[in-house]
């Protein structure tokens, strides 16, 4: 694994067999940290984004409400039986329609739905609007350390 230094962080760079484990498995299990400190842990349908991965998520989620208040995150990527898996922790970085354009807002949720549903959505505007209305945030993780089984 490599790291880039981008200020005081490092983000980890997927290796190749990372990459094609994460472009073949959409399962995830997301820890993030409520107020008191606890871990709150969520299901979500992911894919790999950039150098790391990414879903959706609606405003009223607990896991949004956290990332917004502490960006830290680990999300565990599984096979379909769980037995293997690669695990980023990192940190989130959120895309909505109140702090993003509109052209990244669309493009941030559509390039995420290609990639956790492997194919294109039959009717672009349908589902754009749909988000809209849903009020989902696109949350792209971001990986320090990156680790796991992946087959």
């Amino acid at each position: 694994m490599t790291r880039l230094a981008h200020g005081k962080k490092e983000t980890a760079m997927l290796t190749d067999a990372q990459r094609d484990f994460l472009t073949r498995n959409h399962n995830g299990a997301l820890t993030t940290f409520r107020r008191n400190g606890a871990a709150q842990m969520s299901i979500v349908t992911c894919g790999i984004y950039g150098d790391g991965v990414a879903f959706t998520t609606t405003e009223d989620r607990a896991k949004l409400r956290n990332l917004r208040r502490d960006p830290r995150c680990t999300i565990l990527v599984g096979t379909d039986d769980w037995r293997n898996f690669v695990v980023l922790e990192g940190e989130a970085l959120l895309v909505g329609v109140d702090n993003s354009s509109a052209d990244e807002y669309r493009e941030t949720l559509r390039n995420v739905y290609r990639t956790a549903a492997g194919q294109e959505h039959p009717n672009w505007p349908e589902y754009d609007q749909a988000m809209r209305d849903d009020r989902r945030y696109g949350v792209v993780v971001t990986p320090t350390h990156v680790y796991g089984r992946g087959d």
